[in-house]
């Protein structure tokens, strides 16, 4: 009987471990399904990807600190053209 016992469980653990196996690719297409579902809700509403967002920060932080050193610039400009000394306030 020792035999028939240690096959039984030796089945019983395959069969456990098939079922693992089962469960984990049952998830994967899950998550898989999910995921589709919710990148096609965020496209629907027209939602701005990481990195599409990152991209125009950066060119926005960059047209600021132009837009700082040109001022500056015009300010020097218009204090030659005056005659005076140019302002700080500008900064």
């Amino acid at each position: 009987m020792p035999t028939t016992n240690s096959k039984f469980f030796d089945d019983l653990a395959k069969l456990m471990s098939n079922a693992a196996g089962a469960a984990q690719g049952v998830r994967k297409e899950v998550d898989t399904l999910v995921q589709g579902q919710v990148e096609r809700v965020l496209n629907n509403l027209n939602v701005v990807k990481r990195e599409e967002f990152d991209v125009v920060k950066e060119m926005a932080e960059k047209a600021r600190l132009e837009n700082e050193a040109l001022t500056r610039r015009i300010s020097e400009l218009e204090a030659k053209l005056s005659g005076a000394k140019p302002s700080d306030s500008a900064s």
